[in-house]
């Protein structure tokens, strides 16, 4: 009676019998079995691939890494040590230039062996080189760092690719040293033969100052050219050990092609000076010589507007039609009828400095200036430009619906253009783009009652 009492105050309780008991107690063993059967032919966490080695902590200490094939296993080192490499060799520049500075440039220039003029043909902009490196490799270094603190030994929270791309307005610096090389070589050159004092400080340097590993002022003076031809090489290591479905596999590779794209370039502007030696040689393919002809334009854009290289942003640039129509009523007549020109065309905005800092681009000021370059590409490595950069502060920008392939942009009085892309979607893309810095900055908003109707948004035109 005792047990009978016991069993139905166990059934009250759970509202489990022993058939339903035994239905659990069986699917339950089942489920641990396909648990361990999983965890024998788990997948790898970075390919997918299963059929793994069962570890135990003991065997290895790392859960992840247990979670690896050794593919995987193998590839994951290769990346640390690439990234690593990348890092270190980084520093290693660095200290390169700050001798270049503090062993050299300062003692020079203190003891009067060289006039300021000599010493910038010589060290050229040794100085801004020094300031890029300070901030990239702070970056780089806080990124290794907050991975080892995370527990991510590995380093694949390690984005090189992102922060590379973010600092890519130090490859025109590496150009303006570049360019400069061989007459800085010549200069010293001639004045170690000329300066009696020159020559004796350059030895006593070499032969007795063991922070120069007795090396001499020209094998500094080529560090800056090492290092960036150097960094294609560090970064197809990188994307090398880097699976396609790292988050930094695409940034990798888009910094490798423009670092490679402004090494050709580099190279163009040597041959155009009638300079011998040249930078590193890689494959051209379209692509990068496409690239290499943007460089260029961008290069005589920002001559053209007299903007800081740090304060412009290139918000978009490619190829468009150009027609200046003879009068107002070409709408009604139809884009056919004008007569287009392919042309270059160059969206800059000029934005205001939020900080000293001209590496902080994270959250850039407000818009102080945007102008249209107009370019034409001649397809000689050439340039010309069209007429004078079109302010759009200056400028009316608008669109038909009977014309919706093309939109028009009106300089107050001055001229009209209309512009159209080959690709319908790009050109309204470009249309809004435009229309945003018109309105944004247009001065004309203020008067903009005493225009005519053709100048002012109108019923028929897109919103």
């Amino acid at each position: 009676a005792t047990r009978t009492k016991s069993a139905d105050v166990e059934r009250a309780d759970s509202g489990i019998g022993q058939m339903a008991a035994r239905k659990w107690r069986n699917r339950a063993a089942e489920t641990l079995s396909s648990l361990q059967a999983w965890e024998a032919h788990r997948p790898c966490t970075d390919c997918g691939e299963r059929d793994l080695p069962v570890e135990t902590d003991v065997q290895n200490c790392n859960q992840r890494r247990a979670d690896l094939c050794e593919k995987c296993r193998k590839r994951r080192t290769e990346r640390k040590e690439s990234v690593l490499e990348f890092v270190n060799t980084e520093a290693s520049y660095g200290e390169d230039l700050r001798i270049i500075k503090e062993e050299f440039y300062l003692p020079m220039q203190a003891a009067g062996l060289l006039s300021q003029e000599q010493l910038l043909g010589i060290f050229s902009n040794i100085q801004e080189l020094i300031d890029l490196n300070e901030n990239f490799l702070e970056v780089l270094q806080e990124e290794i760092d907050q991975a080892f603190d995370q527990g991510d030994d590995d380093l694949m929270t390690v984005c090189i690719g992102e922060v590379f791309l973010e600092f890519v307005n130090m490859l025109p610096a590496f150009q303006t040293y570049c360019l400069q090389q061989s007459s800085s070589v010549n200069m010293l050159n001639a004045l170690e033969k000329e300066k009696e004092l020159l020559r004796i400080f350059l030895n006593v340097s070499q032969n007795d100052n063991t922070a120069l590993r007795r090396m001499n002022l020209r094998s500094f003076l080529m560090a800056p050219l090492q290092r960036v031809t150097k960094y294609p090489l560090l970064l197809s290591r990188i994307i090398k050990a880097t699976t396609e479905y790292h988050p930094d596999h695409g940034s990798l590779r888009e910094a490798k092609s423009r670092i490679e794209s402004h090494l050709e370039h580099i190279n163009m502007k040597t041959k155009q000076e009638g300079n011998t030696w040249t930078l590193r040689s890689f494959r051209q393919d379209s692509k990068k010589k496409r690239e290499v002809i943007n460089i260029e334009m961008r290069e005589t854009a920002l001559k053209t507007v007299g903007w800081l290289r740090e304060e412009t942003r290139f918000v978009m640039e490619g190829s468009l039609q150009l027609a200046q129509p003879p009068d107002g009523q070409w709408v009604k007549k139809g884009s056919k009828t004008l007569k287009f020109q392919n042309m270059q065309v160059l969206l800059l905005v000029n934005m205001k400095r939020v900080s000293e800092s001209s590496l902080e681009s994270a959250e850039p000021g407000p818009v102080k200036d945007a102008v249209l370059v107009l370019i034409r590409d001649k397809n000689n490595g050439k340039f010309h430009l069209l007429r004078e950069p079109l302010r759009l502060s200056n400028c009316i920008v608008s669109t038909d619906p009977d014309c919706d392939d093309t939109f028009e942009l009106i300089e107050i009085r001055r001229e009209a253009f209309v512009f159209r892309d080959s690709d319908r979607a790009r050109t309204h893309h470009w249309f809004r783009q435009i229309r945003r810095y018109s309105r944004e900055l247009g001065s004309w908003k203020k008067r903009r009652n005493a225009l005519p109707n053709i100048m002012i948004s109108t019923p028929h035109t897109r919103p």
